[in-house]
C-alpha cells in the first residue's frame, strides 16, 4: 500500500492523506501533479513506467540527502531516508543497504528495493522538510536547489532509459564475433582466432606462454633479454620483438571476448534491447555509471550491433569540447569565454589567440590545466595559457591548492568533493571552496574516485580537486541538458536510450529525427544558461542521424 498527500512549500502536508495500492496507482489517480516527492526514484519510478504512466518532475529524497551530506563535508555517511530520519532525531544511524548487483537478462531487478525499507509517510515528510531547510542554509540556496532538481531529473531519465533499452541486434553481434574471433568452442575454451594468436606468441618466444597472464608475459620478455614493467599497450609498442604484434592483437580480441562476447550477449540482450541499469551520480564528480553490462565502454566494432528499429533512426550527439567550455563559464575568464563563444573548434580558436596557430599545443595546454599536467612541456604551455587567460588558470590553481590543503571544493551548483582523511573543516562548508570556485556550475565524474577517496599525497589530491571543479561542473550541466531534452521530446515517440559523460543517443521514428537533432542542440545551450547564467559560452553538439551506432563516428 502507498500513502500520498499534497505538500506545501515548507514540506508540510496541506491536504488529506490518500491510500493507494501502490505508487503507480497514486500517479495514475493524479495525472496533473507537477512534481512527486518520493524516497527513491530507482524504487518507485520503474513501477510507474510499467503501469504506462510518466511523471513530469520529481524530488528524490535519497539523492538529495547524498548531495546535502556532501555539501556539509559528510560524504560517506549513510544516505538512506531512514538514516536521515535517525540523524534528525539523534538516534542510532542505520547503515545503508549493500549495493544490489544487477541481474543480467532479468527486468525483475528493476523492481527490487534499491534502498532501505520505505519510511512511514510522516517520517518521510519530516526528512523532506528538514532537507528544504538545509538547502536554504547553504551559501547559494538557489544553486543547491537547482542541483537537487537536476539530479532528480537525471534519476527519471535513467529509469526511462532502463525501461526503453538500447536497440541491439543479437544476430549482427554474433556475426561480428565470428568475424573477429572465429568459431566458438564449447565450454570455456578460447575461440579459434585467440588460440591461433596464443600459438603465435608462444612460437615467437620459443616456449609456451599464456598471453592472458601478464606476469607470464613479463617473465617471457625478461628471458628474451627485454625488461618491461607491464603489458600495457603503450609499453609493448616500444618493444622490438616478434611476439609484440600477435600479443597486441590477442589483448584486443581477448577484451572483446570477455567483455562483450557470446556470454555477455546471452546475459544482457533480450527482446532486441540492452538494459544496463544506469546509475546517475555513480561517481563523486556526478558522472553516471552502470550497474553491470559495461554500457559505458562499448568498443566501436561492437557498436555495429546497435541498430535502430525498422523505420526508426538513432540520433547520436556528442558535446564538443565540453569541459574547456565549462571552465570558461565557471571561471568567468572573458578571454576564454570569447574563445568558447563560438561553435567552431575551440582548440583552433585558442591556438590562434595564444599559440601561434599550433592547435596541438593549445589543446595540451588547456587539458593540462584541467588535469594537472604541469611539468616539462606542460609547464611551458601552461605559462602561455596563464598569460592570456589568467582567471581560468587561477580558477583551477585555486582548486588544486584547496585540495592540497585538505579543504573541500564545489562545483558551481554545489556538488562537493569528498573530504581528505584527517582534514578538519570547522564549518564543513564554504571554507573548503576556492574563492573563484564559488561561482562554479555543475557536472561530470571520473570513475577513479569514490566517496571514500583519501590520499596522504597532497599533490595527488590537488590534481583531483583541480579536475573535480571542472569535471563535476560538466556533469551537472549534462544533467540539465538531459532534463531539457527530455522535456523537449515529451510529445514525441522519441526515446532517450543512451548517455555517457558527453554523449547522448535518442531512438526515434525517422520523421522525428530532424526535430530531435534540433532539440539536442537547443538543450545544450539552454542547460548552459540555466547552470551558469547568461554568458557568451556556447555548448554545441556534433549530431549524426544514423541507422547504426558505429556509423556515427
Amino acid at each position: 500500500m502507498s500513502l500520498a498527500v499534497p505538500v506545501g512549500e515548507d514540506g508540510g502536508p496541506v491536504g488529506a492523506v490518500e491510500r493507494f495500492g501502490g505508487v503507480a496507482e497514486a500517479v495514475l489517480a493524479h495525472p496533473g501533479v507537477e512534481r512527486w516527492v518520493w524516497q527513491s526514484t530507482a524504487t518507485s519510478y520503474p513501477r510507474v513506467l510499467a503501469a504506462g504512466a510518466r511523471v513530469e518532475r520529481c524530488y528524490d529524497v535519497e539523492a538529495a540527502e547524498l548531495l546535502l551530506l556532501g555539501h556539509e563535508g559528510r560524504l560517506g555517511e549513510p544516505r538512506s531516508a531512514a538514516a536521515a530520519w535517525a540523524r534528525l532525531h539523534r538516534r542510532p544511524v542505520p547503515p545503508d543497504p549493500p549495493p544490489r548487483a544487477a541481474e543480467p537478462g532479468s527486468q525483475d531487478s528493476l523492481f527490487e528495493p534499491a534502498s532501505a525499507l520505505p519510511l512511514p509517510l510522516d517520517a518521510l515528510l519530516e526528512v523532506y522538510a528538514d532537507q528544504l531547510r538545509r538547502h536554504d542554509a547553504t551559501a547559494h540556496p538557489g544553486r543547491m536547489r537547482l542541483l537537487t532538481a537536476a539530479e532528480s531529473a537525471g534519476m527519471l531519465v535513467a529509469a526511462e532509459m532502463n525501461a526503453a533499452g538500447l536497440p541491439w541486434r543479437a544476430d549482427v553481434h554474433k556475426d561480428v564475433l565470428r568475424e573477429l574471433l572465429g568459431e566458438r568452442y564449447g565450454g570455456s575454451g578460447e575461440p579459434r582466432r585467440l588460440a591461433e594468436l596464443a600459438d603465435e606468441v608462444s612460437a615467437a618466444f620459443g616456449h609456451r606462454v599464456r598471453p592472458d597472464l601478464p606476469a607470464e608475459v613479463v617473465k617471457a620478455f625478461a628471458r628474451a633479454g627485454i625488461r618491461i614493467k607491464s603489458t600495457r599497450k603503450w609499453e609493448l609498442e616500444e618493444v622490438d620483438h616478434p611476439a609484440v604484434r600477435p600479443l597486441l592483437q590477442y589483448k584486443t580480441l581477448y577484451r572483446i571476448w570477455t567483455a562483450h562476447g557470446w556470454s555477455w550477449l546471452q546475459d544482457w540482450v533480450h527482446d532486441g534491447r540492452f538494459r544496463p541499469e544506469y546509475t546517475p551520480g555513480g561517481t563523486v564528480t556526478g558522472r553516471w555509471t552502470t550497474n553491470g553490462g559495461g554500457a559505458l565502454q562499448i568498443p566501436k566494432v561492437i557498436r555495429r550491433a546497435v541498430v535502430a528499429d525498422p523505420g526508426w533512426r538513432l540520433v547520436v550527439a556528442d558535446a564538443d569540447q565540453m569541459e574547456p567550455r565549462v571552465l570558461a563559464a565557471i571561471s568567468r575568464d572573458r578571454g576564454l569565454m570569447d574563445v568558447a563563444g563560438s561553435e567552431d573548434d575551440l582548440y583552433t580558436r585558442l591556438s590562434d589567440r595564444a599559440f601561434s596557430g599550433d592547435r596541438e599545443h593549445a589543446k595540451l595546454a588547456l587539458l593540462g590545466a584541467v588535469y594537472g599536467q604541469t611539468s616539462g612541456d606542460g609547464l611551458k604551455n601552461l605559462a602561455a595559457l596563464r598569460r592570456r587567460f589568467p582567471l581560468a588558470v587561477a580558477y583551477v590553481d585555486d582548486a588544486a591548492k584547496a585540495g592540497e590543503e585538505g579543504r573541500l571544493v564545489r562545483t558551481w551548483l554545489g556538488r562537493t568533493s569528498p573530504p581528505a582523511v584527517g582534514a578538519a573543516d570547522d564549518d564543513g562548508g564554504e571554507a573548503g571552496m576556492p574563492q573563484e570556485a564559488e561561482s562554479t556550475p555543475a557536472a561530470a565524474t571520473d570513475g577513479e574516485f569514490t566517496p571514500g577517496y583519501a590520499s596522504t599525497d597532497a599533490r595527488a589530491r590537488g590534481r583531483f580537486t583541480r579536475n573535480f571543479v571542472v569535471q563535476g561542473s560538466a556533469a551537472d550541466w549534462a544533467l540539465l541538458m538531459l532534463a531539457a531534452l527530455r522535456r523537449a521530446t515529451a510529445g514525441m515517440r522519441a526515446e532517450l536510450v543512451f548517455f555517457q559523460h558527453d554523449e547522448v543517443i535518442v531512438h526515434c521514428p525517422e520523421e522525428e529525427a530532424e526535430a530531435v537533432a534540433a532539440a539536442v542542440r537547443d538543450a545544450g545551450d539552454l542547460a548552459g544558461r540555466i547552470a551558469f547564467g547568461e554568458t557568451p559560452v556556447r555548448f554545441p553538439f556534433t549530431v549524426a542521424v544514423v541507422e547504426c551506432y558505429a556509423d556515427a563516428k
